[in-house]
């Protein structure tokens, strides 16, 4: 049988911080910072809740990032 493989650690970095910033200041620290997926939805998208490690999600409200969540 085949080993379960390891996933890749995420950044140490706190989706908070990105709270406030333009979007694409926002996505290009988090891409700066290792993030292997930066997804921009708008509020109120239907997303799956499957967990990503390595995503970073931010909800953009008016060219701003309103809210900041891994996975």
């Amino acid at each position: 049988m085949a080993a379960i493989p390891t996933p890749p650690a995420e950044p140490q970095d706190s989706p908070d911080g990105y709270v406030g910033l333009d979007t694409e200041e926002a996505e290009r620290r988090a891409r700066e910072r290792g993030w292997s997926t930066v997804r921009s939805l708008p509020p109120g998208a239907v997303i799956t809740m499957e967990y990503r490690v390595g995503r970073l999600n931010f909800e953009v409200e008016s060219g701003r990032v309103a809210r900041a969540w891994k996975g």
